[in-house]
């Protein structure tokens, strides 16, 4: 009766939390992103050099830097939950680290595309390519041993650890460009009064950088809930097979 009660309870507290809520999230990321499309591909100039497969930074720089910005997120709900075992803040690591795998999957996936018509070649093993490369698989191997790992105290913990490992090969990749001498381009943003772009070109980074964002926030939050239900659902499930014993 009282494990029935709690479930009851459970698909409540999913109900007053779905998807309902950031619904408006979403329209606004729709938004975002037919504004951003408009302005990389119809009112932003096509760059001298590079052509029209410069319009390609549009999604590749937003999708690397919003990357960056979850695996952050992840970075501190892991300190968090080390210092203080937070059910909330493993729920909030998980969920950063899915979601920032994906927007790197991004830049990795638009960097090639680039790089054929502009190098010639799809790969080359750049400290900067190198660095995200190892960046992507380090991230799944963190889900990877989430999932393979028995759901329990030790599980959260040992993640929790490894995230924070993880998290300095970020730091250092954003910096290769500047530390080392690459193939990759050298800084545009926050690069330097050589670095600078057409003002309408400006408009168009930021436009899909606040559109990657938005989705960035929905995306959390639908899997923190998730991850959260996952949690208090275990917590039933143990305490049940308590009560059998």
């Amino acid at each position: 009766m009282e494990q029935k009660k709690t479930a009851e309870n459970l698909s409540a507290r999913a109900a007053k939390t779905g998807p309902g809520k950031v619904a408006w999230w979403i329209g606004a990321g729709m938004i975002l992103m037919a504004w951003a499309l408009a302005e990389a591909w119809l009112i932003a100039p096509t760059e001298r050099t590079m052509g029209i497969y410069q319009r390609i930074f549009y999604v590749h720089v937003p999708g690397a830097f919003t990357g960056f910005l979850a695996f952050f997120i992840n970075f501190i709900a892991s300190v968090i939950y080390l210092f203080r075992r937070s059910p909330r803040a493993d729920a909030w690591a998980v969920a950063s680290a899915e979601v920032g795998l994906a927007f790197l999957s991004i830049n990795l996936i638009t960097g090639p595309i680039w790089a054929k018509p502009v190098w010639g070649i799809w790969w080359t093993w750049d400290a900067r390519l190198t660095l995200t490369l190892v960046l992507w698989v380090m991230y799944a191997s963190y889900l990877l041993l989430r999932h393979l790992t028995p759901a329990g105290e030790l599980q959260p913990r040992l993640a929790a650890a490894l995230a924070v490992f993880f998290f300095f090969d970020t730091p250092i990749d954003y910096m290769a460009i500047r530390w080392w001498r690459t193939q990759h381009p050298q800084p545009v943003i926050l690069g330097g009064p050589n670095a600078g772009m057409a003002p309408a070109m400006w408009v168009a980074f930021w436009a899909g950088w606040a559109a990657f964002l938005v989705w960035m926030v929905v995306l959390m939050r639908l899997r923190y809930r998730q991850a959260r239900q996952r949690q208090r659902l275990d917590e039933l499930r143990r305490a049940a097979a308590l009560r059998a014993s």
